[in-house]
């Protein structure tokens, strides 16, 4: 299932120490790099870069790891 996400849309996700909250940042299509970490996004398998809410930390996910609140 193709996820619809733009930038600002509120998602959640699971992290080591529970579910987190935070806002999509932008859709990111081609490789790049968030902290150090290789992210292989492509135009056939984008990612999204999401900001946490609590930490204001980014990182970048699969759509299927986001759900939309």
């Amino acid at each position: 299932m193709s996820k619809h996400l733009k930038k600002g849309d509120e998602v959640s996700w699971d992290t080591s120490q529970g579910a987190t909250e935070g806002k999509v940042v932008k859709k990111q299509a081609s490789p790049t790099k968030i902290k150090g970490h290789k992210v292989k996004a492509s135009a056939a398998q984008p990612q999204y870069i999401v900001e946490s809410d609590k930490s204001g930390k980014r990182a970048a996910h699969k759509p299927d790891e986001l759900r939309k609140l």
